[in-house]
């Protein structure tokens, strides 16, 4: 079928977009193993190079806040240049620095290059995002979403077991970024060949492209999507505390080396598979009969979520608080499949990679990006303050971390009142083929 101008209207389905689907979610996954070795190895890095609480915390924070303060001008450039190329582009750059990671020696010397490497992730999930959901049918975006984002639990439970398994069998922390780098540089080499549509410019009233910080600021004029973006925010601080701390948590706990605290962590990301494939479901289900599920459905996986998870903490994850912890991993991801649906349903098709971009920046900057080291803050003040064992004050922080999400699942129920008009508002939008 033809476009207007001659050009060839963008087709969904078919094999190409299934090599779209499983090339993003290979990366996804890569991106998480090379996001979740660095907490695998916490404890033996601490060690290693002599580094307090606050500047574990300050490695992971540095880490997130570069994936948020380049994620929206980054994904900006991928709506208005190529999103094939840039996934492509941004896997080989995060890999060769989570390489270099492994080659610090000291605090300087890790923080820079695993700064640069949250540089590299920072448009990755705004392009593979724009692509999935370009390539299927929108009545679908739950559920392919849904295996996009089930492979981040999926690398961020390898991240913990192989990382862990690695560190622990050589002795040597540094040893599975090296590892790590491989697969983001193969995997990046074959995104080059994904099929992307057309490039579309936002047009202003006069009809001249509009630029990147009035695009930004359009975003914010959707009630659904402010909301959604800060409530995406509010809801990873409980969600990065745990990714970030809980393995250093058990090995001081429990007395348990990096692989087996590594092993338990991994049990409970990989439970978040069954949580993203369940949400996704749910999602596309309950939006045919309510159109609000999209949003209604994170606010109920959050506040069961920060019960749970406290439930977890308080038996310290140990016999029946295991399995509670397996159940916190299947919550906390329920609504995530359904949140990057909204970041799609309500834009117009030359902001969905902004849009997206957009949401990583809020996941950082409006909690989840200074989770880590508040953790550590809150904990070291514990320790300093009142005396409290490393153990007890680490368990503390994570429990006052908890709460974030009963606050994400107010905000997200604001949202979920404007949610249905703002997709009226962009109803009937066309995408045309890149060739």
């Amino acid at each position: 079928m033809k476009a207007k101008g001659g050009t060839k209207e963008y087709k969904t389905g078919g094999w190409s977009a299934h090599y779209i689907l499983i090339i993003c979610s290979l990366l996804y996954m890569v991106n998480y193993m090379d996001r979740q070795v660095l907490a695998s190895v916490l404890q033996m890095m601490k060690v290693d190079l002599g580094l307090s609480e606050t500047q574990l915390g300050i490695l992971n924070t540095a880490f997130l806040l570069s994936i948020a303060f380049f994620s929206v001008p980054v994904s900006f450039m991928v709506d208005r240049w190529s999103r094939r190329k840039a996934v492509g582009f941004m896997a080989l750059f995060w890999s060769i620095f989570t390489y270099l990671t492994g080659m610090g020696r000291s605090f300087a010397t890790v923080l820079i290059p695993r700064a640069l490497v949250g540089v590299g992730e920072s448009g990755f999930s705004a392009g593979g995002t724009a692509l999935i959901t370009a390539a299927y049918d929108p009545a679908k975006r739950g559920r392919t979403l849904s295996v996009f984002n089930l492979v981040i639990p999926l690398g961020a439970a390898l991240g913990m077991i192989v990382g862990g398994k690695i560190a622990t069998v050589t002795g040597d922390w540094s040893r599975p970024f090296f590892i790590f780098a491989i697969p983001g540089i193969i995997l990046g080499i074959l995104a080059l060949f994904m099929k992307d549509y057309k490039t579309v410019h936002e047009l202003d009233k006069a009809g001249k492209r509009t630029g990147f910080f009035k695009s930004a600021a359009s975003l914010f004029k959707i009630p659904s999507l402010k909301w959604m973006y800060i409530g995406y925010g509010v809801r990873n601080i409980m969600n990065f505390s745990v990714l970030m701390w809980l393995s250093a948590y058990l090995m001081r706990a429990h007395d348990i080396a990096a692989d087996k605290a590594g092993g338990i962590v991994g049990a409970i990301m990989m439970m978040a598979i069954i949580g993203a494939l369940l949400g996704g479901f749910l999602a596309d289900s309950w939006q045919k009969k309510n159109r609000k599920a999209r949003m209604l459905l994170p606010v109920i996986g959050d506040s069961l979520a920060a019960i749970v998870l406290i439930i977890a903490l308080f038996l310290e994850f140990k016999g029946a608080g295991f399995y509670i912890g397996l159940l916190w991993g299947a919550l906390v991801m329920l609504g995530t499949p359904a949140l990057n649906a909204v970041s799609q349903d309500v834009v117009t098709p030359g902001l969905k990679g902004t849009s997206w971009g957009m949401a990583v920046f809020c996941m950082y900057v409006f909690g989840g990006g200074w989770a880590p080291l508040l953790v550590g803050v809150i904990s070291d003040a514990f320790i300093t303050s009142f005396g409290f064992t490393d153990i007890v004050s680490l368990q503390s922080a994570l429990y006052i971390m908890a709460c974030s999400g009963f606050v994400a699942s107010i905000i997200l129920f604001v949202g979920s009142r404007s949610y249905p008009a703002d997709m009226d508002k962009v109803k009937g939008a066309k995408l045309q083929s890149e060739k």
